[in-house]
């Protein structure tokens, strides 16, 4: 089991929390279980469902999202493209596919090297078992583009409590697999561990949520100043294009029905569906998400860019929602979220944790920019505008201890490292250890390594092989 090899961390500049040994997991306190209706081993980590509170969660149920059907006007894309300015431009940035190698982790066919074509190859393993190696889409609520790396999912509409304001929001993981199973989600039972920075709110009878509390603003225009040529992590100055206030964070508790937590992120607040009409693309930024592609409030579908990352050596896409910290929400493109900073960092893996670690580069390989296929890190995505190749810990598929709450772990290569030409690009989290462990890696600055003190909120979309 991975996490019997790891460390105990504490977040810098923290005092300890939780005195529990890093070797008691959490897949080996609590006993696993198969859930109905899946092919995997699931963690219950609360007591059963009943039918008819189950029955109140299936009210949340749409028919799978269909991509739109005309090509989409990815203006704030394009521009990033062609742009000096691409720091300070609006949306989600360029998608997953890029120029060259550094910016695309799609993988190559298997027909490579062989003497026969690929329409020779049977169906991959992953078809007959999602653990096994193949591409496995993970939130199936709805399509990806493969082409363009998005995903169309269900737009949901809830209402503040009270006010009655619009809440646009999404829904792309649970903490019951029963839930998760009827409605196409990522199940993750660390979420349970993190209710204490969830907001609450009820279901209504269409299945939509009416949220206590909880704002956000997407006016603020997303602006960062990056350093100095080669070294452009940490900007020096950062700020999102959207702001939570205090009590916002994309966690829900379901008072009534069973204290089920959802990760529900918001996408607009306070607005008509006429004003966030955006099908096509094209879309106004100071209304939505800034890594909205496409919004389509007749057909209820909103359509979000893909990021690309690893996993344990394989290449994933995700979504990245929001964020604890403003410097972090400015660089990912994302909402700011107060609420998130309860979420306890540090304990990835022990007993409670509500969290997964995401391992950051802060001066990985930038030269060439996206013609070099080891490209990554932040200094990268500030000198170039494409993402930064994080590498993520276990998602579903490859482990039971997924959360879509992600401890950010900062890390750069020493000079010693650099020096003697070992850096490069790192996809897998017991590499980095390894390299941590040998004196190549460090925390920012060359402080210890471990936790940075601010988690992102990146759900899962699809495993690539």
């Amino acid at each position: 089991m991975k996490a019997t090899h790891r460390q105990d961390r504490t977040p810098l500049g923290s005092s300890r929390i939780l005195a529990i040994s890093p070797i008691l997991t959490l897949a080996a306190i609590i006993s696993l279980a198969v859930s109905p209706g899946t092919s995997q081993a699931q963690v219950p980590v609360k007591r059963r469902l009943s039918p008819e509170i189950l029955a109140m969660h299936a009210r949340a149920k749409r028919p799978a999202a269909t991509a739109p059907a005309t090509s989409l006007e990815l203006a704030a894309t394009a521009t990033a493209l062609t742009s000096s300015s691409f720091n300070s431009e609006q949306g989600p940035g360029p998608g997953p596919i890029g120029p060259g190698p550094g910016c695309n982790l799609f993988p190559a066919p298997a027909s490579i090297g062989t003497t026969v074509p690929l329409s020779y190859f049977g169906p991959p393993p992953s078809d007959t078992n999602r653990s096994l190696v193949g591409p496995v889409q993970l939130l199936d609520t709805g399509v990806v583009d493969v082409a363009h790396g998005t995903i169309t999912i269900p737009l949901y509409l809830g209402h503040l409590k009270g006010s009655g304001k619009n809440v646009w929001y999404v829904l792309t993981d649970v903490d019951d697999p029963n839930v998760a199973a009827e409605l196409g989600l990522n199940f993750s039972a660390k979420l349970t561990f993190a209710s204490h920075s969830a907001r609450t709110g009820n279901l209504d009878a269409n299945g939509d949520i009416v949220f206590d509390a909880g704002t956000v603003n997407f006016k603020p225009e997303r602006k960062i100043v990056p350093g100095p040529a080669g070294h452009e992590f940490p900007p020096t100055f950062a700020a999102p294009g959207s702001i939570g206030d205090a009590n916002y964070g994309p966690l829900v508790q379901i008072v009534n029905a069973g204290n089920v937590i959802y990760n529900a992120p918001m996408v607009a607040f306070d607005v008509n569906a006429n004003q966030i009409s955006f099908p096509n693309g094209n879309v106004d930024y100071t209304k939505v998400h800034d890594q909205v592609v496409a919004i389509d409030p007749v057909n209820m579908t909103v359509t979000l860019n893909l990021i690309n990352g690893f996993s344990f050596g394989r290449p994933v896409w995700y979504l990245s929602m929001d964020t604890s910290s403003t410097l972090g929400a400015a660089i990912e493109h994302n909402t700011f979220a107060p609420l998130m900073q309860k979420i306890l960092l540090g304990h990835d893996d022990s007993f409670a944790s509500p969290v997964e670690r995401i391992f950051i580069s802060t001066n990985g390989p930038e030269s060439g920019g996206c013609n070099n296929p080891l490209r990554q890190g932040l200094s990268a995505d500030l000198a170039d505008s494409f993402r930064p190749n994080n590498v993520l810990g276990g998602i579903p598929t490859i482990a039971l201890d997924y959360s879509p709450y992600w401890d950010a772990q900062l890390f750069e290569w020493t000079q010693e490292a650099i020096d003697q030409g070992f850096r490069g690009q790192v996809r897998e989290e017991f590499q980095i250890l390894t390299f941590v462990q040998d004196k190549l890696i460090t925390g920012p600055g060359g402080a210890a390594f471990g936790s940075s003190g601010f988690s992102i909120n990146c759900p899962i979309v699809q495993r690539l092989d």
